[in-house]
């Protein structure tokens, strides 16, 4: 029982798992705590994400001091976006000279595994969890039965041995298997926005070197295209259910001609040779743990808890954030056993981390739809923000800044988004669009005339309701109370919901008034 006992069990040796177990091996405490860190295969993972972290995490990273993880992995230095559509393309860097990284994913992992690993009372073992132990009489969870991976066999040996501890940790990832064990009813259910397709390209020039590119494809949904080795750049790739029956044909006949000629060949090579690979991008909004009907004695942390879209690159600096602050509050906590004390840290951690990981989730959810416009009034808001970002100055640097974590401020984010919807209409009424194509193909522009600004307006009304409805339901997802089914809360959670449309509209007033500046 002694050797089977710890003060922290986590489940999962990804991002956020192998974090958390060397932050808490950090804390200044008279006893060190004893951790064990259970996965199911330790080999080097192979997946199409988690390959960019955003300036945001860098810092985060250099909190819990593993900044070292990025070294050796041939990591790429990213210092902004390049955004290109119809041929044009705008630079978006990072403010302040700030940097995020790029690079394989498995290499990182096995970095923080192997930093995790060496740290002060941190058993990492090879291990498939299979349940959550509990308390016969108080249900408390105390532990979780885990099958270890025979070393001579590819698989678990099949015979569950026992873990106990004070506090278990489940950070399973996406899929996670006890999502639904620990939240009980109050359980969210992760809504799959898309697929992202990857490959990778052997030895690309992308049009701004050291920076993600974004790719606004018509018809379809945007591809992004980051370099993660000295040779390699990530490609992926943005499919809608369903999904077509044949990738590669899709992706060679419908995105290949509108990104740029200089990736054409490099994608059909990568396509000829490379099996393509997919993942889902889900959103999943975070529900305060600890609360009536999840179980005592266990906590989500990371993918397995929250997600958003990872069109932005932000979940990796959530993950690292969630454990800065984690490690800060369960630190206060002598004995990790008494619940009480971690309940109470489980709420403020929650709230605490609101500025970054809502600046985040919103932001990237409401991007995807703008980039993945898939109709006139989502158009019209996607030519508005390419055209925004054109402006430059602080056009730039406020979303930049929101979308790499360096400014976790959803008032930000609220102000620069309604000010992009504002500034689609001012370019609905006065900038020049393709009206059709001359003789020999090229296209004509021109501008409204005065006989189309009603027809005009009444699309504007359109077009501003369409970003209401964009951003309210997402700020709602993110300060909601998850409303039970007693009367009075869903009394309170009505109220919240026409606050968050209170606040959405609010702000019509204040942006009027910036019209003169942005036109």
């Amino acid at each position: 029982m002694q050797d089977t006992h710890y003060d922290v069990l986590i489940v999962g040796a990804g991002i956020a798992g192998t974090a958390l177990a060397h932050a808490l091996s950090t804390l200044p405490r008279k006893t060190p705590l004893r951790i064990a860190l259970l996965e199911r295969s330790l080999a080097e993972p192979d997946r199409i994400v988690g390959e960019l972290l955003q300036p945001g995490g860098v810092i985060a990273l250099k909190r819990l001091g593993m900044e070292g993880c990025l070294e050796g992995i041939d990591a790429i230095p990213v210092r902004g976006y390049c955004v290109v559509q119809n041929g044009k393309s705008v630079q978006i860097p990072y403010p302040g000279g700030h940097e995020g990284r790029s690079f394989h994913h498995g290499k990182f992992i096995m970095n923080l595994r192997a930093t995790a690993s060496k740290a002060k009372g941190v058993d990492v073992i090879e291990a498939t969890v299979t349940n959550l132990l509990e308390c016969d009489s108080s249900k408390r969870v105390i532990g979780v039965q885990a099958s270890r991976k025979d070393p001579m066999a590819s698989e678990p040996s099949g015979d569950n041995e026992s873990f106990f501890s004070d506090l278990v940790v489940i950070a399973d990832g996406c899929f996670s298997n006890f999502r639904t064990a620990v939240m009980g009813q109050g359980v969210a259910k992760p809504d799959t926005k898309s697929h992202f397709v990857g490959a990778v390209l052997e030895d690309v020039r992308l049009p701004i070197p050291n920076h993600g590119t974004v790719a606004l494809v018509k018809g379809f949904g945007p591809v992004l295209l980051y370099q993660i080795g000295t040779h390699d750049t990530r490609m992926l790739v943005d499919v809608k259910a369903p999904l077509p029956s044949d990738l590669k044909s899709h992706i060679l006949t419908n995105i290949v001609p509108q990104l740029p000629s200089a990736l054409h060949v490099p994608i059909q090579t990568a396509l000829a040779k490379e099996r393509l690979r997919r993942m889902p991008n889900s959103f999943l909004p975070a529900v305060e743990q600890g609360a009536q009907g999840s179980k005592e004695g266990v906590l989500l942390l990371g993918d397995s808890w929250n997600m958003r879209h990872p069109l932005t690159g932000g979940g990796m600096t959530v993950a690292f954030n969630d454990v800065v602050l984690l490690r800060e509050l369960l630190g206060n906590i002598e004995n990790l056993a008494e619940w009480v004390k971690v309940k109470e840290a489980l709420h403020t951690w929650y709230w605490r981390r609101k500025p970054l990981s809502s600046t985040i989730n919103i932001l990237s959810v409401a991007l995807y739809d703008l980039f993945g416009a898939d109709d006139e009034y989502l158009q019209v808001l996607r030519t508005g923000c390419f055209k925004y970002f054109e402006r430059g100055g602080e056009c730039i640097n406020g979303p930049v800044s929101l979308l790499s974590g360096i400014a976790p401020s959803p008032v930000l984010l609220f102000s620069h988004f309604f000010s992009v919807a504002f500034y689609s209409i001012w370019v609905m009424f006065t900038h020049p669009r393709q009206i059709g194509a001359s003789q020999d193909g090229k296209p004509v522009y021109a501008t409204a005339r005065l006989d189309q600004y009603p027809f005009l307006f009444i699309k504007s009304v359109q077009v501003f309701w369409t970003a209401c409805v964009v951003f309210g339901p997402l700020l709602w997802s993110e300060i909601r109370w998850w409303a039970p089914a007693q009367t009075g809360q869903r009394t309170a959670s009505l109220l919240l919901k026409l606050g968050a449309l209170s606040l959405v509209c609010a702000g019509v007033g204040w942006h009027m008034t910036q019209q003169a500046s942005l036109a």
